[in-house]
């Protein structure tokens, strides 16, 4: 029987000094303590047995990732199914009480959110990130992959993979800032699930995670 673990990272803090949603939009990079997140995450991760490396296409995920994939001289991949989910918010503030939400014009995009319908549906999310899980787990048979992705596409894969329903309350989302979602498996199986945040916690509030 093969053992590997996948762990799912989530980049570090972004430079965002308007509060915006970012979520793909380009030119949002890694704020200076999001760049120590990713040096602690490496640091935490250095003895571990990593050969696969892989991050979301955006500038976030990669920065994170390239202390990773350096502390253990591989070549950091690149999968575009770890990418942030799509939003009909994007660019705008979200805040309750602030924002894009005040808007009546945008309470249409709101109608739903048990799939959601302002976004990329949560089963959607959840299939493209299973395929990246298990495209990483093949990569780093009987050894450890790390995946660099973003807070709600984890927060879904992670729900889905547990058996639990895929809508929520963004609120409680376990996936704070540089932190690690482990998936153990014996061959193709999920025998576990762990959580750590190696680089402390951070409110899962943070907008265009």
């Amino acid at each position: 029987m093969t053992r590997t673990v996948v762990h799912l990272l989530r980049h570090g803090e972004v430079h965002n000094p308007t509060g915006v949603l970012y979520g793909r939009m380009a030119g949002f990079s890694l704020s200076e303590l999001g760049h120590r997140q990713a040096l602690t995450v490496a640091e935490h991760l250095r003895d571990n047995d990593i050969t696969y490396v892989v991050a979301s296409p955006l500038d976030r995920a990669r920065q994170t990732a390239a202390p990773v994939a350096d502390s253990h001289r591989l070549e950091l991949a690149v999968d575009e199914r770890l990418i942030e989910a799509a939003n009909q918010f994007e660019g705008k503030k979200v805040s309750i009480g602030d924002g894009a939400l005040r808007s009546p014009q945008n309470w249409p995009k709101l109608r739903n959110p048990f799939r959601p319908s302002w976004g990329e549906p949560y089963l959607e999310i959840a299939h493209r990130m299973l395929a990246a899980v298990h495209r990483a787990r093949e990569q780093a048979a009987g050894h450890e992959a790390v995946c660099v992705s973003h807070q709600l596409p984890i927060w879904t894969v992670r729900r889905f993979l547990q058996g639990q329903r895929l809508w929520h309350d963004p609120r409680r989302r376990e996936c704070s800032l540089a932190s690690l979602t482990s998936l153990v498996f014996e061959d193709e199986q999920l025998v576990r699930v762990s959580y750590s945040e190696p680089a402390g916690s951070s409110s899962p509030k943070v907008t265009g995670a």
